[in-house]
């Protein structure tokens, strides 16, 4: 199991590299494949300046050539990305011993549709947006796994109207609270990543997930208040990422609302 676990992990922070190419090139008209290089110099870089998380790492946070001082965010996404294949690992590992076809497929499609979700979180946090195309994929990826999985199990099946629920008792709140709004509480970009999140987890814990992204957001928006100077009652703080990380904690624990609520019971 260890090996097993390493491995995944370094397959993630590879995979991780690689989320850190789309989440600077995307909507730039810059192709995401080519050779990398510095963002202040220009200059291409070594295999060896490519190695995830180490070369960061080993440079010491700095460009090579010029010694501008590179993004936290390549480490960061890159190590975030090695911890998500990991903990998805252990999810399924159970079934790796039983059927390793049955553990591939629904590993393979759950590390694709977090690593995308990783990418909105980012790019969220950095544009204060979530682009369409973004969550239409997402949408689209979240739409097939109610055809293809039950409770993360490979299981093809024609699933009953109840199992699409969660996308629209989610997402319509979330509609109106921006258009009443304005936008200024939130943005329709939230009401749109729901809808798949909601396809993608079911009712009861889609409930769960909207409940700890609440939870999450106000825990971190006091810190923000009280550590952050930067950051004031009108500072706008995105609301995708903690309604992502909700839904990944819910998903991985399998976690239902009437569980989380009797957390404090």
């Amino acid at each position: 199991m260890t090996i097993f676990a390493v491995i995944f992990f370094i397959l993630g922070l590879v995979i991780g590299s690689f989320l850190n190419v789309v989440i600077y090139r995307y909507n730039t008209q810059k192709s995401f494949g080519g050779r990398s290089a510095c963002m202040s110099c220009r200059t291409q870089l070594h295999w060896y300046e490519l190695v995830p998380l180490f070369s960061y790492l080993g440079l010491k946070g700095r460009c090579r050539s010029c010694q501008t001082k590179i993004s936290a965010q390549y480490p960061l996404v890159e190590f975030l990305t090695g911890i998500l294949f990991l903990v998805l690992f252990f999810k399924f590992k159970d079934i790796l011993y039983q059927d390793t076809l049955m553990f591939i497929i629904p590993y393979a499609f759950y590390t694709a549709i977090f690593s995308l979700l990783l990418v909105i979180t980012v790019y969220d946090i950095k544009h204060k947006i979530i682009p369409d195309v973004l969550s239409f994929v997402f949408g689209v990826l979240a739409f097939l796994s109610v055809f293809l999985f039950i409770d993360g199990v490979f299981y093809p099946h024609m699933p009953v109207i109840s199992d699409f629920f969660g996308a629209f008792v989610i997402s319509v709140p979330f509609a109106l609270i921006w258009l009443l709004s304005r936008g200024t509480w939130m943005g329709l970009g939230d009401a749109k990543l729901a809808v798949g999140l909601g396809l993608l987890l079911g009712m009861p814990l889609m409930l769960s997930a909207t409940v700890m992204a609440f939870w999450i957001g106000a825990i971190i928006g006091i810190f923000l208040l009280i550590f952050n100077k930067k950051y004031n009652r009108k500072s706008e703080v995105p609301f995708g990422p903690f309604l992502i990380l909700g839904t990944l904690i819910a998903f991985l624990c399998e976690l239902e609302i009437y569980q989380l609520l009797n957390i404090f019971n």
